[in-house]
């Protein structure tokens, strides 16, 4: 997550957000929720978790040879999951960084004639803050939670969809360098769409989602009110997915993610997902942001349970997800 300059680890909620304040809206669904029998592979969040937040990476600093490593490493996985490049190859350059940094770009054609020319957005940074310059026992900044956690879940749904061919929307799976600079990935790579009359309609962003939260709602969405994406993200589960966190709203967190550089330029529902709340996880932007600390179990389920949603989010045969007036 970009550094929040105002905000200290320590920093805690003095009580849980009110049970009215969450999803208030309740729509009936139309339809029941997906029967969903594919299961998320909770060794393969592990290992590819694991690697991604190792000290072998060094922190992934945008231009250091840590995040070269990370790129060659989610590369390698859309390769073998069959995911194609979007651009020429997967690396997309970024042209507001003063070296050579790469947005990674994974597409899947839908698989429907005319909604294939529709896209929605998986996306999450795999880009950390890097090494600590002062002298210390540990000096790697690992970002297994901030934000290899996203990382790993945009990858299990890549893996997801490559397998059972169920969008017929096309789906563009981006892991965005230079997030830490300034959200610099989604800004270079947002231009260069806009500019292809990149048909957009939803962005799903996944940020911070390596613990779970004591709350009764398993996530909660940035911007909650600017669209009725946390309505439908329930409609679509069955369940209370998402909820709304008053400490989202007040440190403005709709702003401070990727998903902001595409909401300002294409105006559409570009939304984060998150499970850090201020009261679950001590070590925003510490080196004990480690693979040791995460909840593999709680991501793995995260996964499953987002998966009917983002599987409706890309069959729907209109776009039910509409911003807020």
């Amino acid at each position: 997550m970009k550094k929040l300059y105002f905000l200290l680890p320590f920093i805690f909620l003095a009580c849980k957000s009110s049970p009215t304040a969450v999803n208030q809206k309740s729509s009936k669904s139309s339809s029941k929720p997906l029967e969903i029998t594919y299961k998320v592979n909770e060794t393969e969040v592990s290992d590819f978790l694991k690697y991604l937040s190792s000290d072998e990476l060094e922190g992934r600093e945008t231009g250091t040879r840590g995040i070269e490593k990370a790129a060659v490493f989610l590369e390698d996985f859309f390769k073998k999951n069959n995911v194609k490049p979007y651009f020429k190859t997967y690396r997309d350059t970024l042209t507001n960084f003063k070296i050579p940094a790469y947005n990674i770009v994974g597409v899947l054609e839908g698989t429907d004639p005319e909604l294939k020319k529709e896209f929605v957005i998986l996306s999450a940074h795999y880009d950390h803050i890097g090494l600590e310059k002062k002298q210390q026992a540990d000096v790697i900044n690992n970002g297994a939670n901030d934000d290899a956690s996203g990382v790993t879940a945009v990858a299990e749904m890549a893996k997801y969809f490559a397998e059972t061919k169920s969008n017929k929307r096309s789906i563009l799976f981006v892991f965005f360098a230079g997030e830490e600079k300034g959200l610099l990935g989604s800004k270079s790579l947002v231009q260069k769409l806009k500019k292809q009359n990149f048909n957009l309609y939803a962005q799903l962003n996944i940020e911070m989602i390596g613990v779970p939260m004591k709350r009764d709602y398993l996530a909660y969405i940035t911007g909650f009110d600017k669209s009725n994406m946390a309505e439908k993200i329930n409609e679509y589960t069955g369940k209370k997915t998402i909820g709304f966190l008053p400490k989202e709203a007040e440190y403005k967190l709709f702003y401070r993610s990727d998903n902001y550089s595409f909401f300002e330029v294409f105006g559409k529902p570009c939304q984060s997902i998150s499970t850090f709340d201020f009261e679950n996880f001590n070590f925003y932007h510490h080196v004990s942001d480690e693979f040791k600390v995460m909840d593999i179990p709680h991501i793995t389920s995260f996964v499953q349970e987002f998966l009917p949603a983002v599987t409706r989010i890309a069959t729907t045969q209109t776009e039910e997800i509409t911003m807020n007036k």
